[in-house]
């Protein structure tokens, strides 16, 4: 209601500017200068009131803004006989909130489409039936239709056919990717394939597409730290206009020149052109699957020069990856992969999940198995297609048809060695291990390319693991074996080298990226306490987003200072001007109009920033 409301009060300023200034024209250019003069006498007033009670407002609440100047440059050439310059500012004062209005709202419209995606109800298989439920009605385990067009209305699994969904709302991927039977699906892609069902495995407020709309919320609603910077400056700023316009009116005896500086002085849009940028920056960053926390956490982020960064789910893919195969004689790789993972469909175990998807990766048609019986942390044992088949740790599969004699395999730090026997026999072995994520080198290059100076490893693993994941990466420390705390103390210790950005997925990370300038988290898997903690969520699992989002928030930083720089030195250029007789009262006021329009323009220029990192791929 309070924003309805601010909205009407400054189209009602504005239409009385606009009537009230055209008015006094037509009965100028009609003879009727008296009747003109009070005209615009009168359309001065109510913004000028209007602007007195924001400016007290503001200085209740501590802020001192360069309002003041706009207060100053109205009330003095209402006293001095300047009606028409006085009009001219009313109509620029209240233009330019307006017009400030319209682009915070061209800046936001992003996000606004964000918000308007979110379902309310969704369609429930009940009793042999569908009904359309409240989506607060929606409970884990609820198998829910999903219609081609339908946007995804809670976190769940494909439960039969297969989904081809738009991630664009939530990743800024433009084409559509493939979900087969089983395969998580975030809430807030849209289906752009055959209805299936869903499987529900969270409630809709707990769900992902629900915490990012929580999260846009809260960034809207965040003021920049930059608007305050800029409010610093103000008193300088008026005590040099002020000074001028004296210096002016003393030299030359003419109290008119003094009103031009005033009104040349008034950059009421122009500070507001700092948070258009930034908001703009905002909803940019988030079309690339970046959701930044405010305006606060995109100006920092553009000024990084340490990253911190976890190993597991943030270096590396966080999830066992088979890496290798050794396939004894009398069998083939296919052979054994396929008993394998049909066998290990009968166990929750990461491995065995793992081998499950890399099978279905390579194509081949698991079947379903027998007599399955798993030894929770051993190994599972059952039947597939007629063979008896055995998977597990070595010494699970030794206990039952003696010692494996391939066994001696080498393996890096940290890998998993999973043997398989078939009929009584040892017929291979599966290495899985966490791997690097894909692009990691060229990342690191192309983050020191944009201003991180110091690239650090923090983990709580093992040092061995940590030196070999990281053998060849352009890292300049790497620390391992860290409890919560000590990665906290590590992220204190960094900020001595600038701005320090920690990148974690996990509850252990939540402490350090609170502690850290700017924390990041991996929000499409990672827990929910590191999202919550940081100040930047990756909307998609990917450590190669965070590049994107540093380039865009670096853009608008740019973009919002030039608004401030180059508005306030054209401002003071014409206040020079003013003050040696070159420019009048209301040529100063059209002046400074001009200047206060370009700078808003140019502030919007942040919703077409295009990373550097998006372009060299596009061209790759």
């Amino acid at each position: 209601m309070a924003e309805q409301h601010q909205d009407r009060l400054q189209k009602a300023l504005l239409g009385i500017a606009v009537i009230g200034l055209a008015s006094g024209a037509a009965l100028w250019f009609a003879g009727r200068p008296d009747l003109a003069r009070f005209g615009w006498i009168l359309t001065t007033l109510p913004v000028l009131a209007a602007l007195v009670v924001e400016i007290v407002t503001s200085l209740r609440a501590g802020e001192f803004g360069l309002d003041i100047v706009a207060a100053l440059s109205m009330t003095a050439a209402l006293v001095f006989g300047e009606e028409l310059a006085a009009a001219v500012v009313a109509l620029m004062y209240s233009g330019g909130n307006y017009l400030e209005a319209f682009a915070e709202g061209r800046a936001r419209r992003e996000m606004h489409d964000l918000l308007s995606r979110v379902p309310r109800t969704a369609m429930r298989h009940q009793d042999g039936g569908l009904e359309e439920v409240p989506l607060d009605a929606v409970e884990p385990g609820d198998r829910l239709l999903i219609r081609r067009g339908d946007v995804v209305p809670v976190d769940g699994t494909v439960a039969s056919g297969r989904a081809v969904l738009d991630l664009s709302a939530l990743t800024g991927e433009a084409m559509p990717q493939r979900f087969e039977p089983e395969d998580a699906v975030l809430s807030g892609a849209t289906n752009t394939g055959e209805a299936f069902d869903l499987a529900a495995t969270r409630r809709a407020e707990e769900s992902t597409y629900a915490g990012i709309v929580r999260l846009v919320e809260a960034a809207q609603k965040s003021k920049a730290p930059m608007a305050r910077l800029a409010d610093q400056y103000s008193m300088g700023f008026l005590a040099v206009t002020v000074t001028l316009a004296w210096a002016a009116w003393w030299a030359t005896d003419d109290p008119i020149r003094a009103v031009a500086v005033l009104v040349v002085a008034t950059p009421c849009p122009l500070i507001l052109a700092v948070p258009v940028a930034l908001v703009a920056g905002l909803s940019r960053a988030a079309r690339f699957g970046v959701l930044i926390k405010g305006a606060k956490a995109l100006e920092i982020l553009a000024r990084v020069r340490t990253l911190i960064l976890d190993k597991t789910g943030t270096l590396t893919e966080g999830r066992p990856k088979l890496v290798s195969v050794e396939v004894e004689a009398g069998f083939s790789e296919a052979e054994i992969l396929h008993l394998a993972a049909s066998l290990d469909q009968a166990s929750k175990h990461p491995i065995a999940q793992a081998l499950v998807m890399e099978a279905r990766a390579r194509g081949l048609a698991l079947v379903p198995p027998e007599a399955a019986e798993e030894m929770p942390g051993e190994g599972v044992s059952g039947r597939v297609g007629g063979h008896s088949v055995l998977v597990g740790g070595a010494d699970f599969v030794a206990q039952r048809i003696g010692p494996d004699g391939g066994n001696g395999t080498n393996r890096e730090a940290g890998s998993v060695l999973v043997s398989i026997g078939i009929d009584s026999r040892h017929a291979g072995r599966l290495v899985f291990s966490d791997v690097l994520r894909e692009g990691t080198h060229n990342l690191l290059s192309r983050l020191r390319g944009i201003g991180v100076d110091r690239i650090v490893l923090a983990t709580g693993d093992r040092h061995a693991v940590a030196n070999a994941v990281t053998e060849g990466l352009d890292l300049d420390l790497v620390r391992a074996e860290l409890t919560p705390d000590q990665k906290v103390l590590l992220v204190l210790t960094e900020h001595k080298n600038g701005p320090v950005m920690m990148v974690g997925d996990g509850v252990n990370d939540a402490p350090a990226l609170a502690a850290a300038d700017i924390g990041v988290a991996m929000g499409a898997r990672g827990a929910a306490a590191s999202a919550e903690a940081a100040d930047v969520v990756l909307l998609v699992d990917r450590l190669d987003r965070a590049l994107p989002g540093m380039e865009i928030a670096q853009g608008a930083r740019n973009i919002a200072l030039q608004s401030v720089f180059v508005g306030i030195g054209l401002s003071v250029a014409g206040m020079i001007a003013a003050a040696m007789g070159h420019i009048t009262p209301v040529q100063g006021a059209l002046l400074q109009e001009v200047i206060d329009v370009a700078v808003i323009l140019n502030a919007l220029r942040a919703l077409r920033i295009v990373p550097r990192s998006e372009r060299q791929t596009a061209a790759d």
